[in-house]
């Protein structure tokens, strides 16, 4: 018998997820589907899942690096790529020098790269909001995760939000409350928050996101109660008061196996991010979810798989809506402008 790759496996998935959906359900220029490239440039996940596997194996931590672009490009009017544009003066201040994401998202180079091989492929056919969802489903994937099937379809934004940026997107220090309003501000619930939030079982902190809670939280200038107590001595040593903020810390003890031990975590006060452990301290009903997940990890595979495909639906620019950026850095319009190549590729700073 013969072996299927895992990249053979996925395309093979797609193909044939695909050919039943277009059986059972009617076109609709609004509506995001699998099966949308199957036509115009079927090789699609295969390049994507290639280029992923290529960064992630380069850098383990690119993985999460992924899925949290794809969160911080939906949360800031909707999933449009906005979050990919370079700053210009001709363009309203864009999302990436936002400080919920400036020094701290990253996979830019990445996308584009996968963006230069997809056009290679099909040229002006595949949006670079697509090719953000498409990477984060695969990294989860090659992480451990669940698999699904990304709804495609999205067209590009012209331009990015630097203040919907600081509005809409949740900080590390956030209370349960806080965090509630947040994502309710984008039609998402509490399951969705906390199945979510499971997706920092991969990944790593950096120590500005946490000096507060080690060393002044509330103002109060001491650390978190909550904390475990070994947790903080360790925490204090990797991230000392008024040192290197850019340090990195893993998120919990297994940062590159999308499990469910984040959840584990929490339960024993070993969330590294306040708005982590606030889901255990704060809320019977984030609590009941953490306590769900930590015991059934199937449960939480399937939440977190259905809450980034309704994560992924928020608010897309579908049909004459946006445009096929072809350069994800850049709308088309200051391409022509400035009559540089279609894809530039820049590494992360």
């Amino acid at each position: 018998m013969v072996k299927l790759s895992e990249t053979a496996r996925f395309t093979a998935l797609c193909a044939a997820f695909a050919v039943i959906l277009s059986m059972v359900t009617e076109p609709a220029d609004a509506q995001l589907k699998p099966e949308f490239y199957v036509q115009t440039c079927p090789q699609l996940p295969t390049i994507v899942q290639q280029q992923v596997q290529a960064a992630i194996k380069k850098d383990a931590r690119m993985a999460a690096s992924l899925l949290r672009l794809h969160f911080h490009d939906c949360f800031v009017q909707g999933c449009d790529a906005s979050i990919l544009l370079d700053d210009d003066s001709r363009l309203p201040l864009g999302e990436k020098t936002a400080p919920p994401n400036l020094n701290s998202v990253r996979g830019y180079d990445v996308i584009d790269t996968i963006k230069s091989a997809v056009e290679k492929q099909c040229p002006k056919i595949v949006s670079c909001a697509d090719i953000v969802a498409l990477a984060s489903a695969i990294s989860v994937r090659l992480s451990g995760g669940p698999m699904w099937y990304v709804p495609l379809g999205r067209r590009d934004s012209l331009t990015g939000n630097f203040s919907a940026a600081l509005e809409f997107l949740p900080g590390p220090s956030s209370t349960v409350t806080e965090l509630k309003q947040k994502f309710s501000n984008v039609g998402l619930n509490v399951v969705d928050l906390v199945s979510l939030s499971g997706g920092h079982t991969i990944g790593l902190s950096r120590c500005v996101s946490i000096i507060t809670r080690l060393y002044d939280f509330n103002g109060g200038g001491g650390a978190d109660p909550t904390i475990d107590s070994k947790l903080l001595a360790t925490l204090k040593t990797t991230c000392p008061n008024g040192g290197d903020g850019n340090v990195t810390t893993p998120l919990d003890p297994t940062p590159t196996v999308f499990d469910n031990r984040y959840f584990k975590q929490l339960q024993i006060f070993k969330g590294v991010l306040n708005s982590d452990e606030v889901l255990f301290t704060q809320g019977n009903d984030t609590k009941g979810l953490v306590n769900l997940y930590s015991q059934n990890v199937t449960k939480f595979m399937a939440d977190f798989a259905a809450s980034m495909i309704k994560m992924g639906n928020m608010k897309p620019l579908t049909g004459k809506s946006g445009e096929i950026r072809l350069n994800c850095r850049k709308p088309n319009s200051l391409l022509s402008q400035d009559m540089e190549p279609l894809i530039e590729l820049v590494s992360d700073i």
